[in-house]
């Protein structure tokens, strides 16, 4: 219960932010902090049983006629990137106090950037792929609010749009690459996944799958040759 909570813990206090600015610049920030600094305090009650070489685990069975199940884990890498999400995002919400102007609406701000926040923890926690891709794709939206947060300048408009297509395409071509290997291996969970390299391997539908997947990383990424939305995602504070 407690990995669920991680991850639903910014989604739930995104709506803080939007409520405390009525009480001042400080108040706001703080309630966005809090939520991150919780959230991290709850992650790290997991940083024993992971240092012991185990893998927390949370299942819930969602719509398990498709194979869309909430199923979270945490090992090492993921508490890794989970820690780096909750840390770096705190440190961005403590400068973003002094950086953003009086009359840039800081509530928005922080409701856009702990949805972004939770979406993350979602994509580095989950052990399901379908659960995974939802994340993902919650990433692009949150994205898309942030670059343009100054909507009143073309070049927030346009760096939010092209962020917003690239990685929107990048991640229908991951779907179809998940898909694919979900129906290799027989499962969407993960921790099966990565277990079946041999079957993989030898399925005629590996390179599809293969292609799909590297063009969703590649755009959500700013590889070449997806680069050029990320010099005008800069147009974000």
């Amino acid at each position: 219960m407690s990995l669920l909570l991680v991850v639903l813990l910014p989604f739930l206090g995104a709506i803080l932010p939007a409520l405390m600015i009525r009480s001042g610049r400080d108040a706001c920030a703080v309630s966005a902090g809090s939520v991150s600094v919780l959230a991290l305090a709850i992650l790290l009650t997991h940083a024993p049983a992971v240092l012991r070489g185990e893998s927390p685990r949370a299942d819930w069975v969602w719509v398990d006629r498709l194979g869309l199940n909430v199923s979270l884990f945490v090992d090492g890498l993921g508490l890794l990137f989970a820690t780096m999400i909750l840390g770096i995002g705190l440190l961005v919400i403590l400068y973003a106090r002094y950086y953003l102007a009086k009359g840039d609406a800081m509530g928005n701000f922080y409701t856009y950037l702990l949805l972004f926040q939770g979406a993350m923890l979602g994509i580095v926690l989950s052990n399901n792929v379908l659960l995974m891709l939802i994340f993902w794709e919650l990433t692009s939206l949150s994205s898309f609010l942030l670059i343009g947060f100054w909507g009143h300048t073309a070049a927030g408009r346009q760096g939010a749009r092209m962020a917003l297509a690239v990685t929107g395409c990048g991640g229908l071509a991951l779907i179809g690459g998940m898909l694919l290997l979900g129906r290799i291996v027989g499962s969407y969970e993960l921790t099966t996944i990565v277990t079946a390299g041999d079957l993989i391997r030898q399925s005629p539908l590996y390179g599809w799958a293969l292609g799909l997947i590297l063009i969703g990383a590649f755009t959500k990424s700013a590889q070449f040759p997806f680069h050029f939305w990320l010099p005008h995602a800069m147009a974000a504070p």
